[in-house]
């Protein structure tokens, strides 16, 4: 695994693009995602306000119904940090509401994680290291130094 440096999160015409499955959800529409994307409803930090944001799942347990998903663009992400500050949101996933607690995950389950989601989501898992500045070579030893730099969240309904 090779460190590219961090990424920034999208501005302009990208930022618009990465908002496309907000726009999706908020039209009624977010049962087109599938249930690999959720939508966060969660409370700004600063200003105190709604705010939404569109993340993949990295995993699902259905067991007691809890998502995992990772922060691309790391622990500065504005809707990461919103969450941390005030965990209680609203999730919607597969055209389903539920009010949900976030806890963030320490960082060797966030490796375990990424070894489990890069065999079922290699374009994806790809993806998501380049985003955060890695370069990896496919291992799962790689995949794993990732996930111990990725932040995680889990999100338990309540």
């Amino acid at each position: 695994m090779e460190d590219l440096g961090r990424r920034r999160p999208p501005t302009g015409l990208a930022r618009l693009l990465f908002r496309i499955p907000v726009r999706l959800c908020r039209m009624g529409l977010g049962r087109l995602l599938g249930g690999r994307f959720l939508l966060i409803n969660h409370v700004g930090r600063v200003s105190g306000r709604m705010r939404q944001v569109v993340v993949e799942v990295v995993e699902h347990d259905a067991r007691d119904g809890s998502y995992v998903v990772a922060s691309g663009f790391g622990p500065n992400a504005d809707w990461y940090r919103n969450v941390l500050r005030t965990p209680q949101v609203t999730v919607q996933v597969r055209g389903r509401t539920f009010p949900a607690t976030a806890v963030a995950l320490p960082a060797e389950e966030g490796a375990e994680l990424m070894a489990r989601y890069a065999p079922r989501h290699p374009v994806a898992a790809r993806q998501l290291a380049r985003f955060m500045g890695f370069a990896v070579y496919g291992s799962a030893a790689d995949y794993r130094e990732v996930g111990r730099r990725i932040p995680f969240l889990r999100f338990t309904p309540r």
